[in-house]
């Protein structure tokens, strides 16, 4: 028990947690429970989530209108006294104000929703390496930067960044998936050539060894410089921000991208068509 109370404990729970995932990597509750949180942070499901709640938001804002309003004609009718129809204006006027600022939201919502829907669903992503694969790591950052990639074209195509055309963004969103699908094929690769490697002969193993140790390094390559356009894209958000012209950055960020893609096909002989 000595040796084990001396280890640091970040060290015990990366431990644990590595030989947690290793076990449950392929099982089908593990499987269930990744695909139930890919559904729940898909970007048409939050919209709706959000959608939903500005709807019930706008919905208490009108019931406190009729509410108020109610009192305010009683008030002015003669029914009530006058402190009725002063209190129901009042009490009218700050729902109205708010109601009509959920009414914008819940438009606006409801035209991402609708370009959303238009634009065709991204491909399923394929599962992670095993955990003894040497392109496990960087394809996990590569599946992080796809997600930061994702947000950040998504805020680029918001309505209210009139400055950034949507053919920008739709070109950079399909050469960022080229390009993703070019890195996915040289990890392919990777793994096919381990897979040789282990169960290859000793003595023919050499080769096999240092055709990991080439792919393993044009993977992490390739995945840091598609991190790097991430930035980029980052920039172009930050830029918008300023009062200034982002289709720059973007399209720089782009043509990058599409470089990126270009080499990487040519090193694993991926091709998108």
């Amino acid at each position: 028990m000595e040796p084990w109370r001396n280890r640091p404990n970040n060290e015990i729970v990366r431990k644990v947690v590595g030989e947690l995932g290793a076990s449950l990597q392929g099982h089908p509750l593990a499987e269930q429970a990744r695909y139930r949180l890919q559904k729940w942070n898909d970007p048409v499901a939050k919209l709706e989530r959000k959608r939903k709640r500005t709807n019930a938001v706008l919905t208490f804002w009108l019931v406190l209108i009729t509410i108020f309003g109610t009192l305010a004609v009683f008030g002015f009718t003669g029914v009530l006294d006058t402190w009725a129809a002063v209190g129901g204006t009042i009490g009218a006027a700050v729902p109205g104000l708010l109601a009509v600022r959920s009414g914008f939201k819940l438009r606006e919502l409801t035209a991402t929703r609708q370009r959303l829907a238009l634009s065709p669903p991204p491909p399923p992503r394929p599962p992670l390496p095993a955990h003894i694969s040497s392109a496990r790591v960087p394809m996990e950052k590569l599946h992080t930067a796809e997600d930061a990639m994702a947000e950040l074209l998504r805020q680029l195509d918001s309505p209210a960044l009139t400055t950034m055309p949507a053919e920008s963004v739709q070109h950079a969103r399909q050469t960022a998936l080229e390009a993703s699908s070019a890195i996915r094929a040289v990890s392919g690769q990777l793994q096919a050539v381990e897979r040789a490697r282990d169960t290859a002969p000793h003595l023919e193993r050499a080769q096999l060894v240092e055709g990991v140790r080439v792919l393993r390094i044009q993977l992490a390559d390739g995945v840091d410089r598609y991190c790097a356009l991430v930035a980029e894209a980052g920039k172009a958000l930050a830029v918008s921000t300023q009062f200034q012209d982002p289709r720059e950055v973007l399209d720089d960020a782009t043509d990058h991208l599409a470089g990126l893609a270009s080499a990487m096909r040519d090193v694993s002989g991926y091709s998108a068509h």
